[in-house]
């Protein structure tokens, strides 16, 4: 009976969606897992992850056996007279010697990651976001200086037909383009944030006063998103980030649009922090 439950625990977990396949990032109901990487970065994350899992797994495997042998050869009634044997050099050697072995395995590759991630020596566009109590700024800083704020669409105003996304969408979206090497500055206008996309792979804290940096190159195109993930106030949890990654020729295009509406209006996307009460 208890073999047959874990067999349909197991089935169960087995059908359920590690990531998301689709051009929509967004989280889907029961998923399990990282987010499907959308950039070199996310990729190298969940291979070190997965292998790491795997040594775990080897690791867990072995001191389970061994702690059955040990329960079983030197439980009181196979072993009567204890051994009072102490101080075995060459035990105390090789249990030192395993984990440390272990613990070079994996620093090695993560050194190797987090260099990689840190920074890029061909940059080819950079993207500036700021973050406030409660919305993101966007500044696009090889683009004559086109700048935005985003803000999440209160749920009273969420047109699901749209695809839009309770609690993720945002009234103004980051546009980025494929295939390019992006810059991110990260900064803070008032208190602590962080900028996440899990897609993406970075997480970078926004801290007044301080400019940090992290880069990305998105492979697919795609809708994907973020969310603040520094205990920020109130509202930290309706600061959402919506990027949609298109094509370079796509990405022109946007701009050419972009530049005509923010130029008639600057203040068309400032909303007042009462239609975000509303929406909690």
């Amino acid at each position: 009976m208890i073999q047959k439950f874990y067999l349909a625990l197991f089935a169960y977990f087995m059908t359920l969606p590690i990531g998301s396949a689709s051009a929509n990032n967004a989280p889907k109901p029961t998923q399990l897992g990282l987010k499907d990487p959308a950039t070199p970065q996310m990729e190298r994350i969940v291979d070190f992850h997965f292998g790491l899992l795997l040594l775990i797994a080897a690791i867990v495997a072995f001191v389970t056996v061994l702690l059955i042998w040990v329960a079983i050869r030197y439980n009181e009634k196979s072993n009567p007279k204890p051994s009072k044997t102490t101080h075995n050099v060459p035990l105390e050697i090789v249990w030192t010697l395993i984990p440390a072995l272990i613990v070079a395995v994996i620093a090695f590759p993560s050194f190797k990651m987090l260099y990689y991630l840190d920074r890029s020596d061909n940059i080819e566009m950079t993207l500036k976001v700021t973050g406030y109590q409660w919305h993101w700024g966007y500044e696009y800083m090889d683009h004559e200086g086109l700048e935005f704020l985003s803000y999440m669409i209160p749920e009273k105003d969420i047109d699901y037909s749209k695809g839009e996304k309770r609690l993720l969408s945002t009234d103004t979206k980051v546009v980025l383009p494929i295939d390019t090497n992006i810059e991110i500055l990260v900064t803070s206008a008032d208190v602590i944030h962080s900028f996440t996309i899990p897609a993406f792979g970075f997480k970078k804290d926004a801290v007044p006063g301080r400019l940090n940096s992290t880069w990305v190159r998105i492979d697919k195109p795609g809708i994907y998103y973020g969310q603040c993930s520094q205990i920020c106030g109130v509202n930290h949890a309706y600061m959402p980030i919506e990027v949609h990654a298109v094509t370079k020729e796509e990405f022109q295009e946007w701009l050419i649009k972009a530049k005509e509406e923010f130029a008639a209006n600057d203040n068309n996307k400032i909303l007042t922090i009462a239609s975000y009460e509303g929406a909690q």
